[in-house]
């Protein structure tokens, strides 16, 4: 059972979560805050102590650390203005981002109404241009990722006379994670804490984990599982599971089907649709490795390009667990449809043992997912790029232990070699945007990750280095690795190319 005390819990439907690119924690995160901030908002403007005595309103955001000095390149601005009128990351999914951003970006005022729980309309100023400043000072404090949301009652013209009516400072902390600077004071990792004797087996560590396997002769997947069934019914988390793989699936199957260029001004052209219309047309020359390239890239490339993503565990690691379970999924259908031909419902019954081996996939991928984020994070603008695809080489390792019935210590060795060897990598983005090096980053992650479960089901499960240790020292570089290669696009690549 869970060991008593303070410990932490992350569901494994909010880690993976359905959203827009480029950027979980530039993108998605920003939108969210808000989003969050409007909600308090009404609230303020509901409150019958309020007397609004035909007050003029204005909403301003300042944007701090990573956000400023990248945040034009992973379309931050945009995120805030979606955010301001409503708009949940979630709900985009149907949506034409560019053409809703447009329209959004010629209004100067934000509309409540009853419908927002404010007992009397009222109008709030924002002008996109003006009241979003992308301030290059020192970050705040608490993290590199933060945002000052404040209400004013506007008295022009002189801007000294300014009154700030509500504020609310929030931190991007990946992943579309979001923490108030009151919640990220208080909480360690920074994320929200529950006491471990609320899920029968609440593991803080990777070494909790085993033990706690070994103890019940439970996977890591079916913990995972009863722990999820504590806060929600089996159906709601196996919609949920579905809905991931499925927007996944979608994702890597639009992203192999579209040309052109993608947006930002690096002019980077589309490479995944022709990487695989050439392993199709010749699958007798292709490997492993570019099957795996073309399906991370393809969903790379639907990110910068603002399309939909799952967070994996952020959207600038994006591609590499769908890269690993697709190429797993389509392998299985077409061996098992081989050996089988003439089977009558055979594609059904092949689909239902896919689908519950999916499941397993995702719940063990989030337990290993959860412990990172916990003893570390998974914010490249906090460690650089190893707690991106690091992590998501980590988590897509275990996974596909899991499905290729690997041990628990199986398991567990894979995501330590998945993650040992991101160690020191950095996130320096060309011009702020999720293009170079990312997009090729995720399909090595996926090559590492294959090869690391690969080796793990080789071995007993018995390692030197353990995931825990690893983790640590994941923690310990990214300290110490300097802002320039944390998401500032200051150094490394970033500043490494020559603008024709």
């Amino acid at each position: 059972m869970g060991i008593q005390g303070i410990g932490m819990f992350i569901s494994v439907l909010e880690l993976f979560k359905t959203g827009i690119g480029p950027s979980s924690s530039h993108t998605m995160g920003p939108m969210i805050a808000a989003n969050a901030f409007m909600v308090k908002v009404a609230g303020f403007l509901s409150d019958e102590n309020y007397q609004p005595n035909n007050q003029t309103l204005r909403i301003t955001c300042r944007l701090k650390g990573s956000l400023a000095f990248t945040g034009k390149g992973h379309g931050t601005d945009n995120a805030i203005v979606l955010g301001l009128h409503g708009f949940q990351p979630s709900e985009l999914g149907g949506e034409n981002i560019n053409e809703l951003v447009n329209t959004l970006l010629k209004k100067d005022k934000i509309e409540l109404s009853k419908n927002n729980s404010v007992l009397t309309p009222a109008v709030i100023f924002f002008n996109p241009n003006e009241d979003t400043v992308f301030d290059l000072g020192p970050p705040l404090p608490e993290h590199p990722n933060g945002m000052v949301f404040n209400l004013i009652k506007d008295q022009p013209p002189a801007k000294s006379s300014e009154e700030i009516l509500l504020t609310e400072t929030y931190f991007s902390i990946g992943g579309g994670f979001i923490n108030t600077q009151r919640e990220i004071t208080q909480l360690v990792a920074p994320l929200k804490m529950m006491a471990n004797i609320e899920y029968p087996y609440g593991f803080n560590s990777a070494n909790e984990m085993l033990t706690m396997s070994a103890d019940s002769g439970l996977s890591i997947a079916q913990m995972k599982m009863q722990n999820e069934l504590k806060g929600i019914n089996e159906h709601v988390l196996t919609k949920g599971l579905d809905h991931i793989w499925a927007t996944m699936k979608q994702c890597i199957e639009n992203g192999l089907t579209v040309k052109g260029t993608l947006p930002g001004g690096l002019n980077i052209k589309r490479r995944a649709q022709g990487l695989h219309e050439q392993l199709t047309a010749h699958p007798q020359s292709a490997n492993l490795n570019d099957w795996l390239c073309a399906y991370a890239m393809a969903v790379n490339e639907e990110n910068a390009d603002g399309h939909v993503v799952v967070t994996a565990p952020t959207n600038g690691a994006a591609g590499v667990i769908p890269s690993v379970l697709y190429y797993w999924v389509k392998s299985q259908l077409e061996t098992a449809t081989h050996k089988n031909q003439g089977q009558k419902n055979l594609e059904k019954k092949l689909e239902n043992k896919v689908q519950n081996q999916v499941r397993t996939f995702l719940l063990t991928a989030a337990a290993i997912g959860g412990i990172i984020k916990y003893k570390s994070s998974i914010s490249g603008a906090e460690v650089g790029c190893q707690g991106e695809v690091g992590s998501a080489a980590a988590m897509a390792a275990a996974g596909l232990c899991a499905v290729l019935n690997g041990t628990s210590k199986q398991i567990e060795n894979a995501a330590e070699i998945a993650l040992e060897h991101h160690l020191g990598m950095t996130c320096d983005p060309v011009k702020g945007l999720v293009q170079v090096p990312c997009i090729e980053r995720n399909g090595f992650g996926a090559i590492k990750a294959y090869t690391a479960a690969s080796l793990a089901l080789r071995g007993s499960g018995e390692h030197f280095m353990s995931l825990d240790n690893c983790i640590a020292a994941m923690k310990q570089t990214g300290l110490e690795m300097s802002h320039k290669y944390k998401e500032t696009a200051l150094g490394g690549l970033a500043v490494s190319y020559t603008e024709c």
